[in-house]
């Protein structure tokens, strides 16, 4: 199957009110733009040098995602378009967000990061980290980020219900967040969550968006 065929199929098993991200990373512009001409407008990329790179080759209407482990000193390089940052997983991080946002007169919309799976390789923030930052005064003051939801990727295994056990923690810990510092807050109601091989899953368990790029693109 081509790339215009899986999209298709994957629409079809998506309900309405989850989103979905094609995960473009490392993929040539060309299978971007084959998606595109398919009536997809919404990629996500992990390396901020790789998609500066791509944004102005591909048609501005596209809604970009940044999904991966984001350096401080590359944030400047995506914050001019950038729809959405699903990878905040430190102060420092949001901290120099706010601050290129700034220098383009934007507010940028970003997840929270959290670590949910068993792997120590992976990035994430744990719930007394995140209650740190959201109740500091810096964060309070912070005029050029909004904090739209949370994100967390499972442990890779082929075990569902530990899978299924680490989406449900992450939709507690969002819970959590809404009620103390967001209940007036309509846009704090994304979950990102849910990749190639387990977002059937994680619709199940709540995603408001998942991460699709394999069984898209195909194998990288």
């Amino acid at each position: 199957m081509n790339i215009s065929d899986n999209l298709i199929k994957i629409k079809a098993e998506i309900p309405a009110g989850v989103k979905l991200v094609a995960v473009s990373k490392t993929k040539p512009v060309e299978d971007i733009l084959e998606a595109y001409n398919a009536g997809h407008k919404i990629f996500g990329e992990n390396k901020a040098q790789e998609l500066h790179a791509k944004q102005p080759q591909l048609p501005q209407d596209i809604e970009w995602h940044f999904i991966g482990h984001l350096q401080t000193n590359k944030v400047k390089f995506i914050i001019p378009f950038v729809s959405l940052i699903h990878s905040i997983d430190r102060m420092k991080l949001l901290r120099e967000v706010n601050k290129q946002a700034e220098k383009v007169n934007r507010v940028v919309d970003c997840l929270l990061q959290f670590h949910i799976a068993s792997e120590e390789t992976k990035f994430g923030l744990n719930i007394n980290e995140a209650v740190e930052i959201l109740s500091s005064e810096e964060y309070k003051k912070m005029e050029n980020i909004r904090i739209c939801g949370v994100m967390g990727m499972a442990t890779n295994t082929t075990d569902e219900s530990v899978v299924r056990s680490e989406f449900s923690n992450l939709k507690n810990i969002k819970e959590q967040l809404k009620e103390k510092f967001f209940g007036n807050s309509d846009y704090f109601c994304e979950i990102s969550m849910g990749m190639s091989g387990d977002y059937k899953i994680a619709i199940e368990e709540g995603s408001t968006i998942v991460r699709i790029g394999s069984a898209i693109f195909g194998a990288r």
